[in-house]
């Protein structure tokens, strides 16, 4: 690359935006990304980009702010000076996103806006106020035996086969079992989802292929069409599950029986299914995987926690902190903020690298090393503010359980070949883990 920076740049900033380029494109540095992450880090933490109204921000303060800043807003946020759709170039900057993003959010299905993931208040404040009461503390702690118990199934069949792929013999199968029962999936139709999920996933990632484009939202029409059909289901015979539990307040708005509230649409109730099933398995299956490289990795912090199954909860949280199955978030600037010594316009995009935040020595003493202790500042792995992941206890209730049972199960895990990252970036995970256990 040439060391001569374009006018109205430095060096320094002409670097940064090729680092920036590489972890949002280049599988190379997809796979590992965190020798970057800390250079832009050190060198410009806020970082305006040279490619388009978009900043990307990489140190801990500065993120957990900005995604609790007021004046930031979910994609795709459209804003009433945005050129019209039908104006913008195909290859231009799209009407709300910076190229690297493409046109993406123009072209979402109707139902896919009005997901949790893209809305924001006042319809997110109404909409998460009503599905948050499937993952109170006291309903996590109610499925805790009913996942022990689907744990030790899913370890009996990794027992069995003795060796193979640990995501396709229990990263898959356990999370999938635990929200197939909450959302109300029944267990026939819950394998077919995993192909489903990882494309429709991939519109969550920047640099998207047509054909990738493409495989998205085939796989979003086959979700909408299942669940369309599984709430019709629920509305003839209502069980206990949180399908059923949306078709009756539904219901019970509809009767007049909360009067002042918005009715919820089939449209919020489909998109919200969408999301918390397939959340609630593909995130948890790459805590799993990522979980579990990271203990191989580092067989004294294994031993450590097999002679100590209470170090669970701070190893859960190491393992979503070194390795955080979500690497990044996005915003629009709906006012001007000033952070870090920097304005962010009204208008533009900004990038928060949680995967970097995470790693930040000025909030976590030897960020480079995996290590199990109890940490004061919170991982930014499920965000926070508003938008923190709803099921994000779930998911930790999850991975103490998995990880205490299997270390508890098998007294030798071995990895077999040294595995390779999935050529993804907002949602990190393994393509494969192949262990050998006894």
């Amino acid at each position: 690359m040439s060391t001569d920076a374009p006018a109205g740049t430095t060096p320094d900033a002409d670097r940064l935006d090729q680092l920036a380029v590489e972890l949002l494109l280049d599988p190379d540095a997809k796979a590992d990304p965190f020798d970057r992450y800390q250079v832009l880090r050190e060198t410009d933490p806020v970082h305006p980009t040279a490619f388009g109204p978009l900043w990307i921000v990489s140190s801990y303060d500065e993120c957990h702010e900005l995604l609790r800043h007021p004046n930031t807003a979910q994609p795709p946020t459209v804003l009433p000076e945005d050129p019209d759709p039908a104006d913008v170039a195909p290859d231009g900057d799209g009407s709300s996103a910076s190229p690297i993003f493409g046109r993406r959010e123009l072209d979402e299905d109707s139902t896919a806006r009005k997901s949790l993931l893209r809305l924001n208040p006042p319809d997110h404040t109404r909409l998460r106020g009503l599905v948050s009461r499937g993952f109170t503390p006291r309903r996590v702690e109610q499925l805790r035996p009913a996942v022990e118990a689907m744990t030790d199934t899913v370890l009996d069949d990794l027992a069995d086969a003795g060796e193979g792929d640990l995501l396709d013999l229990v990263g898959f199968p356990l999370p999938v079992r635990v929200i197939g029962e909450l959302v109300g999936v029944p267990p026939e139709d819950r394998d077919q989802f995993r192909s489903m999920v990882r494309d429709a996933a991939t519109s969550l990632e920047p640099g998207l292929t047509d054909e990738q484009m493409q495989a998205a939202a085939v796989a979003g029409l086959q979700m909408r069409e299942y669940f369309t059909a599984l709430i019709a289901e629920r509305r003839a015979n209502p069980t206990d599950d949180l399908t059923s539990a949306l078709v009756g307040v539904q219901e019970s708005q509809l009767a007049g029986e909360d009067p002042g509230t918005e009715p919820l649409t089939d449209q919020e109730m489909i998109a919200t299914l969408i999301l918390i099933f397939a959340a609630g398995f593909e995130t948890t299956t790459n805590l799993i995987g990522n979980g579990m490289w990271c203990l191989l990795h580092n067989p004294d912090q294994m031993q450590r926690l097999r002679n100590d199954p209470g170090l669970a909860p701070a190893a859960v949280e190491e393992m979503l902190r070194y390795q955080s199955p979500v690497q990044l978030d996005g915003r629009r600037v709906t006012s001007d903020i000033d952070i870090a010594g920097h304005t962010i316009p009204r208008g533009h995009w900004v990038i928060t690298l949680l995967g970097a935040a995470n790693r930040d020595p000025a909030r976590f003493d030897d960020p480079e090393r995996f290590h199990i202790t109890e940490r004061a500042t919170p991982v930014l792995s499920f965000a926070t503010g508003i938008h923190y992941c709803l099921g994000a206890s779930l998911a930790r209730m999850e991975g103490r359980v998995f990880f205490n049972h299997l270390l508890e199960r098998f007294d030798t895990i071995e990895m077999l070949a040294e595995p390779t990252w999935r050529n993804t970036f907002t949602l990190r995970g393994l393509d494969a883990l192949e262990v050998r256990v006894r």
